[in-house]
């Protein structure tokens, strides 16, 4: 769901030092993005998930329950294999296990479920990793509660989001201000970026780009709470503030998280965006502070 690149908005133009370097790009079958990648593929590719998210949610609500349990599932199995880069061993099958009790507990009976999956998951990866000896114990179970808490956990505020009778509108606001978020970020990045936000984390994202995902998300969250919710204009913009500020969060966050692994992206699986945890990360960080939002302050339709 996010921007072509993993750090979301383009690269930003350097000051000129010298003329600038001619030609077309190596292999001319393939026109990457000024953010670095194949931008047919990744809008290809995000045109694919959000139809698979807003079939899921109009089908039937369990459907998108079973979406986000494969999703989270395949997120956590990317953060393990991409930890066990530097040799820290996250216990899959409790965290995966675990993750999807979490969600489907967070769905079927709210924040008390949602609870009670945790401790326990947390209780079971302690007790799977005891066979594994005491060298890197506290390594290895620090990180599997991280990954616990970076997916699962975090992911089970969407299906907080779903739970009202006008669940499946509060899953589309949030989505829809994401998308915003990436989309306004990238385009103006793209067009007017010039002065970075965070150059030592993420050098590709600029203070326009985020005017930008801050502009989208309050039109975004303007248009989808007060028509799809009937809930208050100001109450759509605040939903799109958070958002943009969140996904913000949440794209450097993980911007950082690959750095001190060493890795590009999370995996491959996505042609032109990387793995999945690098579409999700956004999401993620937005999906508590959008529960929050419209729990707090659009009554059920």
């Amino acid at each position: 769901m996010n921007d072509p690149d993993p750090d979301s908005t383009p690269e930003l133009t350097p000051a000129p030092s010298g003329p600038p370097a001619q030609g077309a790009p190596a292999d001319p079958a393939v026109r990457p993005s000024r953010a670095g990648r194949d931008l047919s593929a990744a809008i290809a590719v995000g045109v694919g998930l959000g139809a698979v998210v807003l079939v899921a949610l109009l089908v039937q609500p369990v459907v998108f329950v079973g979406v986000v349990v494969l999703a989270a599932a395949m997120g956590v199995r990317e953060l393990a294999l991409a930890l066990a880069s530097s040799q820290i061993r996250v216990p899959a099958v409790p965290v995966t296990l675990g993750g999807a009790a979490m969600l489907v507990g967070a769905w079927a009976g709210g924040a008390q479920p949602l609870v009670a999956a945790l401790g326990l998951s947390v209780l079971g990866l302690f007790i799977w990793r005891l066979p594994g000896g005491s060298a890197g114990y506290v390594r290895d179970t620090t990180a599997a509660v991280f990954v616990l808490a970076y997916v699962p956990l975090l992911g089970s505020f969407v299906l907080l989001m779903l739970r009202p009778d006008d669940g499946a509108m509060r899953v589309i606001a949030f989505v829809v201000c994401a998308v915003a978020s990436d989309t306004g970020g990238y385009a103006v990045g793209a067009l007017f970026g010039r002065h970075p936000m965070a150059p030592t984390i993420s050098p590709k994202k600029s203070w326009e780009g985020f005017m930008g995902s801050l502009t989208a998300c309050a039109v975004a969250g303007w248009l989808t709470v007060s028509y799809g919710l009937d809930g208050p204009f100001w109450v759509g913009v605040l939903l799109g503030v958070v958002t943009a500020v969140g996904a913000t969060v949440g794209d450097l966050s993980e911007s950082l998280l690959k750095r001190d692994l060493g890795l590009k992206d999370m995996g491959a699986l996505l042609p032109g965006h990387g793995g999945l945890m690098d579409r999700l990360d956004s999401l993620l960080f937005v999906a508590p502070l959008a529960w929050l939002v419209l729990d707090t302050l659009v009554p059920v339709a």
